[in-house]
């Protein structure tokens, strides 16, 4: 098959999967309003006590959670709201993971041109050049990536993936109730614009297969849409899915198998506040009390983990 080699990204990414039996990924999108109280009332009401209670707080759920979960995925958003003492944290929990074996995802939805698509792979896939020298900056696993700017704002990352062995997730079917006013819309062939990207994306990606069949440049597609999910399956061989939008989301499981392929792969799904918030949902609330927010993510990790495998196999 063209371009494939042993080992690239999204295989080390699989290999996990398969290791861990878990194909579910960490999503910490921590607002400050969601941290339990033990950690809050220990830091000043600032953005620097903000922040460093955020650090906390993610640094004991990924150590809830490092053995059965093979990787997190870090909303930028909810870090770059805390300003530079923001961007400290998201960069001090992607560094806590890494030491910790997990793969991560950098949730960046970036989608420019040029020169400014290339800044952005350099911060986060590649490296930035200083005279001779060449540094890494984030030195994260995969990006999100928004598209609809064409070839021109992916093209930087692409190849950013294959000289550093790095990945990107994209765009195709995003889970928001509002997706469809741009993505189903029907082109003048009568296929969606979700199809079209979709088809894209799997051109895009051709040099990045590895050993699984799989390749480095994937697809975002919401575990919301179902229908759409198994028709993107078909039609997407390829292409491996980040899933997001089980659990708090509406996300069921059984419609989440639909991305799957027969060997039980092809997918890893995210949860966020799911997980994160576990400690108040109402299965755990009453077993763990609020200090103990960490065993009730990684109790609802592997309950999460077991409904998923569950519908995968059947």
């Amino acid at each position: 098959m063209k371009g494939r080699k042993e080992m690239n990204a999204i295989d080390k990414l699989i290999e996990k999967i398969k290791n861990m039996n878990n194909p579910t990924v960490l999503g910490l999108d921590p607002g400050y309003e969601k941290l339990p109280n033990c950690i809050k009332e220990k830091y000043p009401k600032n953005i620097k006590g903000a922040c460093d209670a955020i650090l906390e707080f993610n640094k004991a759920l990924i150590d809830a959670v490092y053995d059965i979960i093979p990787a997190i995925k870090v909303n930028i958003a909810f870090y770059e709201m805390f300003g530079v003492e923001g961007i400290k944290i998201f960069e001090e929990t992607c560094k806590y993971a890494k030491q910790k074996e997990m793969v991560i995802i950098a949730d960046i939805k970036r989608g420019d041109i040029g020169s400014t698509a290339q800044a952005y792979s350099n911060a986060f896939l590649g490296k930035t050049k200083i005279g001779e020298v060449e540094e890494s900056i984030f030195d994260i696993d995969f990006v999100t990536l928004n598209p609809y700017l064409g070839i021109d704002c992916i093209k930087p990352f692409i190849e950013d993936c294959k000289k550093y062995d790095k990945g990107a997730f994209i765009l195709v079917k995003t889970s928001n109730p509002s997706s469809g006013e741009l993505q189903d819309l029907k082109l003048e062939t009568g296929e969606e614009v979700y199809r079209k990207v979709a088809n894209l994306v799997e051109e895009w990606g051709e040099e990045l297969r590895g050993k699984y069949g799989y390749s480095s440049i994937s697809a975002v597609v919401g575990a919301t849409y179902p229908k759409q999910l198994q028709i993107l399956r078909n039609e997407a061989p390829h292409t491996y899915f980040l899933i997001p939008g089980y659990g708090a989301q509406g996300g069921k499981a059984e419609d989440i198998a639909l991305g799957f392929d027969e060997n039980g792969l092809g997918g890893i799904v995210n949860a966020s506040r799911s997980l994160m918030c576990a400690y108040k949902s109402d299965k755990w609330k009453d077993i763990y009390k609020e200090e103990q927010y960490a065993q009730a993510t990684r109790q609802e990790a592997i309950r999460m983990r077991d409904e998923l495998n569950g519908a995968i196999q059947k």
